[in-house]
């Protein structure tokens, strides 16, 4: 029998301090807990002695760290050999669909591709043998960072003693559920996690569109194949992957999740470290090439353009110089070495004029990615490219936020771009495909927010806008940063926007 003390300040094997009980249940508590070896908040499950499930919900645990999914709550580590038994999984923070909906239904669009997302992960668990089984509004998180988290997948299920003749079916009815929550926020089939039960008309649940105007037909359809197995416009949906497949081409009004980088893949416990909240990761700009920076790109074809046409004004510039130049000897000539009213002084203040015209040329960065210090989670490094590409069609986007405030979870995030080496800024033409903005263009030698400083700034940008730096100022970092607040996207979340960005120096 174990004689270790679980409360507050406690430790487990060496490096979880328990910081918070948030819940307990028959026997099973959970805590907000530290990671001190990796100095991140997690969460961790402790069992009571004489708790009957503990051997299965470790198993089940380990089990579902095997799922790779970024959208899968990630199990971190489970251990019932100790005197002591635990579960340490991901701290997620956010908002859950029960927290959404205190604010009343979602927007239909967004209502789809939120449980689009949810499908799409359960599916991935679903494909390994790993079921939710008792799926609720409080298990589908929308995290800070704006990522959709499906939380519980195979431990709530074993925590509780659930058990499914037919999993993968238990599953998409409580995805169907899930979608119905979300249109209309009600629960069918009674009270849940806060939301009113759904009426009930003839011994059955109504419809979605029944309780709220204006569902498309389409989803209502989709909802009610899967949580009532309706046969609708198709047959009933019995699987995640039905459900994913029914709504693979809604708009994903939701963020969606990074792409990871080329290169050998992280196991999943690795891959959730990187993604917890609260350990700030450094950017991840695309990688280059060995050799000169001018080998990490090449010019985009409006990058060409542009040159040329400064070629063009610079020979012209040259010419008038010319024809100046020769004016003003011969007038010098004949007036005996003076123009009149033309003072030496007034000859040094027009040769500095002249010397400070510099030619610029167009710099071309050798990657991009997101950038967001303050929480660490990425911010859609996957389109940062589309940003340096040299074509407007295409962008880079935030994630979607609650509120215009960055949901008030920081003070602002960017797009930072990797010129490979030091080069010499002088102005910046930014495309931001709407507005309003306000934004700071900083500029370091660190992907670092406190090696970075404020070189120019403007408010209200809206459309292409050039902004020239106060003084050139020499860095390899430079990063475009969202300040104040973000515009809303018109699918009811905020996000800043940026089709290209182009910066104007010397290397």
């Amino acid at each position: 029998m174990s004689t270790f003390m679980i409360e507050p300040g406690a430790r487990l094997a060496g490096r979880y301090r328990l910081d918070e009980l948030v819940s307990e249940t028959s026997g099973a508590t959970l805590w907000k807990a530290t990671d001190e070896t990796l100095a991140r908040l997690v969460a961790v499950w402790t069992f009571a002695e004489g708790f009957p499930r503990t051997g299965e919900v470790v198993r089940a645990a380990r089990a579902a760290s095997r799922v790779a999914d970024a959208r899968v709550t990630q199990v971190f580590d489970a251990d019932d050999s100790g005197p002591t038994a635990y579960v340490v999984e991901e701290w997620v923070v956010g908002q859950s669909l029960t927290e959404l909906l205190a604010q009343g239904p979602l927007e239909p669009e967004r209502a789809a591709g939120l449980i689009a997302e949810a499908a799409e992960a359960v599916a991935a668990a679903n494909a390994t043998g790993i079921y939710h089984l008792s799926l609720s509004p409080s298990n589908l998180m929308w995290s800070a960072g704006g990522a959709v988290k499906v939380t519980g997948i195979g431990v709530d299920a074993a925590l509780r003693g659930i058990t499914a003749q037919q999993p993968g079916l238990a599953d998409a009815q409580g995805l169907g559920r899930l979608m119905y929550a979300a249109l209309t926020a009600r629960w069918p089939g009674g009270e849940q996690s806060g939301l009113r039960p759904a009426p009930v008309i003839s011994g059955r649940p109504c419809e979605p569109s029944q309780i709220r105007a204006g569902i498309p037909g389409r989803l209502n359809d989709v909802s009610c194949r899967a949580a009532f197995q309706t046969h609708g416009r198709g047959g009933p949906l019995s699987s995640a992957q039905a459900i994913a497949d029914a709504l693979a081409d809604v708009p994903r009004l939701v963020p969606m999740p990074t792409t990871p980088a080329a290169g050998p893949a992280p196991a999943p416990r690795e891959q959730a470290a990187a993604r917890e909240v609260g350990e700030p990761a450094p950017p991840r700009p695309a990688a280059r090439p060995a050799g000169s920076r001018r080998a990490a790109l090449r010019p985009s074809p409006s990058s060409s353009r542009i040159t040329k046409a400064l070629v063009g004004v610079v020979a012209l510039l040259v010419f008038v110089a010319v024809v100046l130049g020769a004016w003003t000897l011969g007038s010098v000539m004949s007036s005996g070495g003076n123009e009149a009213g033309t003072t030496p002084q007034d000859e040094e203040e027009q040769q500095a004029s002249t010397d400070g015209d510099v030619e610029l040329t167009v710099l071309e960065p050798a990657g991009a990615a997101g950038f967001n210090p303050e929480t660490g989670d990425d911010e859609h490094s996957d389109k940062a490219p589309n940003a340096i590409d040299g074509d407007p069609s295409t962008r880079w986007n935030t994630t979607g936020y609650m509120r215009a405030d960055f949901g008030g979870l920081k003070s602002g995030v960017g797009l930072i771009l990797d010129m490979g080496d030091p080069v010499e800024v002088h102005e910046a033409t930014i495309d931001f495909g709407g507005g309003p903005y306000d934004f700071e263009i900083l500029m370091g030698d660190q992907p670092e927010q406190s090696a970075l400083t404020p070189a120019a700034e403007q408010s209200g940008a809206s459309g292409e806008v050039t902004v020239k730096l106060a003084e050139p100022t020499t860095a390899r970092y430079v990063v475009v940063w969202f300040t104040n607040e973000l515009p809303p996207d018109g699918g009811g979340a905020y996000r800043g926007t940026i089709n290209e960005v182009e910066l104007r120096g010397n290397t």
